[in-house]
């Protein structure tokens, strides 16, 4: 009682599965050259850098569905997730 339709959506939450091999190899490899990166790279930058790119994801996603709930929406508009990459810094 009481929970609002917030606090009802909450409850039902979906798991997403492990699905970052949907970052492609070129696509790492394009971020790297983006970034300063003349030479080719080892095989275990790939997985690493998934793994840091999900974190990171995930955090923005976190911080931008939290504005979302605190002004009542029940959709992410581009400004909360503006906001929330501002706020990672």
């Amino acid at each position: 009682k009481g929970l609002g339709k917030v606090g009802a959506k909450k409850r039902h939450r979906r798991v997403i599965r492990e699905n970052n091999q949907g970052i492609t190899k070129p696509a790492i490899r394009r971020l790297a050259r983006r970034g300063g990166v003349k030479r080719t790279l080892s095989g275990l930058v790939y997985d690493e850098t998934r793994n840091v790119l999900k974190v990171f994801l995930e955090s923005v996603v976190r911080d931008a569905v939290t504005y979302t709930e605190h002004a009542k929406r029940e959709t992410v508009t581009a400004l909360d997730v503006v906001y929330a990459l501002k706020r990672q810094g």
